[in-house]
């Protein structure tokens, strides 16, 4: 898994609430199992009218936001379905921070399974990096996972809290499979013994 360790790029305001996974990748993208090709698919129904067109309206279709990183969300973004092409999706865009000031249970811990971190904050500091992302190219915003810091882009400071296994894991690239690997010597080792104690199985 890709580690997180800082990120800078321009934040994007999406100010709709109970954002679903279906509203960030429809049904119609979940044929495949590869975690790649899915970003042309993130909020489809909303990116693009009937004739596949573009909606200049729709944040992620504005010159300003096209190479948006992050996303400045409203409340209880990731509901609905458990769906982990939502987060291939958006990482495959190139957004790989969400704040919110809640997440869907599902929909968060499958972020953190693909290096995408889900930032939760008071509503206050949603409002002032809702309005930190409205300034378009200008709305560069840095996340440093270490410090645990989100600095703006008037130099402003927010502090936000996650969870120490969580931040080792993304800090480190290190998914279910990975930690599974980091213990592969004492599997091998468990292995070997369990074959010479019961050779008939």
């Amino acid at each position: 898994m890709e580690k997180f360790t800082n990120l800078t790029g321009v934040a994007a305001p999406l100010e709709i609430m109970n954002v679903d996974t279906d509203m960030i990748i429809p049904k119609q993208y979940l044929k495949t199992i590869a975690r790649t090709g899915l970003g042309k698919g993130l909020f489809s129904e909303m990116r693009y009218d009937d004739d596949g067109n573009d909606v200049p309206d729709f944040v992620l279709n504005k010159p300003a936001y096209k190479d948006a990183r992050i996303l400045v969300a409203g409340d209880n973004f990731g509901c609905g379905s458990s769906r982990e092409h939502a987060p291939w999706a958006l990482k495959d865009f190139g957004i790989r921070c969400i704040i919110s000031t809640s997440f869907a249970d599902i929909f968060y811990n499958n972020c953190f399974k693909n290096s995408v971190l889900p930032i939760v904050l008071p509503q206050e500091d949603v409002d002032k990096l809702m309005d930190d992302a409205s300034r378009g190219a200008n709305a560069i915003v840095s996340i440093d996972l270490e410090a645990q810091e989100i600095r703006g882009p008037d130099g402003g400071v927010i502090h936000f809290e996650i969870d120490p296994f969580r931040k080792h894991c993304l800090l480190n690239g290190l998914d279910d499979i990975g930690l599974t690997l980091e213990k592969a010597d004492a599997i091998d080792t468990f292995e070997a013994s369990a074959q010479a104690e019961r050779p008939w199985l």
